[in-house]
């Protein structure tokens, strides 16, 4: 007999304690995604990405070959770069006593080098960080397991994704930045959540229908897919009649695809949307328990036709009202999640998805399988006896 399964207990979403379990169980152990090699295309580009105490720098050398560092002088910790992205012309530089790398993070400057008795620069190069280059989108994990690589992760999806040429794709615009006073999970449950839709999204609903659907990748469910087909338009309102009337053929797509949305939730705090004209990448960055950041990047083929751009910005009205529309429920749902009348709800057959975030937290951080919150200064232990026992 099949038992029903059950959301996270409320305590996890509030507690500060559990989030710094999630931080190196989930987050620093997987892959973060930091931009597309389209965003540092020349020699001394660079993007950036802070994550918890944690600062990356990806930068292209002179060789043209992208590395990943520690975003960290080697003499006195001073953080190097402090913009999202730029070029560093010939050098990186420290603002703070001028020791200087190369591109390729070697260290080749050292101001007043001989008060440093017997310095070895060459054991003093910038740290290296995992990297991996998946579709040209670039990632980086600070923590090395015996986890799968990204493109393992993605590889019941590759032959779908392919007629997309993400290699291809440049920015359409800068990162973007969204606080939302919520838990992390807040946002990604909602992104896999299906069930809401039809009941709050009246203006995506009527754009697929009832063409909405969702699957667990057969890899461990690292991937999360949804989709939803805008040949099955229900109810045009306006910016769904206008979506449709001028977005143009695009040539590289099949027929199927030419109106699909595709979303991809990669575990645990990424997500791809995959949009005929355009994709977007949104990641759920956590500040502490009760905030997280949404860090934005849309990307597309080139393609200056009118209908197209037209359809571009159809495409972010839409979106802007369901974003819209989710803000107001994650702070419904977060507020709650702070109230003694909660403490686990049920979650149905369908909800797939849901059920194994809920699981794959579980495993990795046990303490959470518990459903009234422990004392808050043992959490971490209970967690590490749970572990011992496992």
């Amino acid at each position: 007999m099949m038992t029903l399964s059950k959301s996270l207990p409320a305590w996890t979403y509030t507690s500060n304690e559990f989030f710094e379990l999630e931080k190196n169980s989930l987050f620093l152990c997987n892959w973060q995604l930091i931009c597309h090699t389209s965003n540092i295309p020349n020699i001394g580009d660079y993007f950036t990405l802070n994550i918890f105490h944690e600062r990356i720098l990806v930068i292209k050398g002179n060789d043209n070959v992208i590395r990943a560092f520690h975003n960290v002088c080697s003499h006195r910790a001073t953080k190097l770069i402090d913009k999202n992205s730029g070029n560093c012309k010939k050098r990186i530089s420290c603002p703070y006593h001028a020791w200087g790398y190369d591109l390729q993070g070697n260290l080749i400057k050292v101001p007043h080098q001989d008060e440093f008795k017997e310095l070895d620069k060459s054991k003093h190069s910038l740290k290296p960080i995992e990297m991996e280059i998946f579709q040209g989108f670039i990632f980086v994990r600070l923590i090395s397991t015996d986890g799968p690589s990204v493109a393992n992760q993605f590889s019941p999806y590759l032959e779908e994704i392919k007629p997309y040429r993400f290699e291809e794709l440049e920015p359409l615009g800068r990162v973007t930045m969204r606080h939302r006073l919520v838990n992390w999970k807040q946002i990604a449950d909602n992104y896999v959540d299906a069930l809401h839709i039809p009941v709050a999204h009246a203006g995506l609903s009527a754009l697929v229908g009832k063409s909405y659907g969702l699957e667990v990748s057969p890899n461990g469910g690292l991937i999360h897919k949804m989709w939803g087909d805008g040949r099955k338009i229900r109810k045009n309102n306006l910016s769904n009649k206008l979506y449709n009337k001028f977005i143009p053929k695009i040539e590289h797509l099949d027929e199927d695809k030419q109106r699909l949305w595709l979303y991809y939730r990669m575990w645990p705090n990424l997500a791809f949307d995959v949009y005929p004209e355009q994709m977007d990448f949104m990641q759920f960055i956590p500040l502490n328990s009760t905030t997280t950041m949404i860090r934005e990047i849309p990307y597309a083929l080139p393609d200056h036709r009118r209908e197209m751009k037209i359809a571009r910005y159809l495409n972010w009205r839409i979106n802007r009202q369901v974003n819209k529309e989710d803000t107001k429920l994650i702070n419904l749902v977060q507020e709650g999640m702070s109230t003694s009348g909660f403490v686990t709800g049920p979650l149905a057959e369908s909800e797939i998805c849901l059920i194994d975030s809920a699981n794959k937290i579980r495993k990795y951080i046990p303490v959470s399988n518990i459903d009234n919150k422990p004392n808050e200064k043992s959490i971490s232990k209970i967690n590490s006896d749970l572990l011992i026992e496992n």
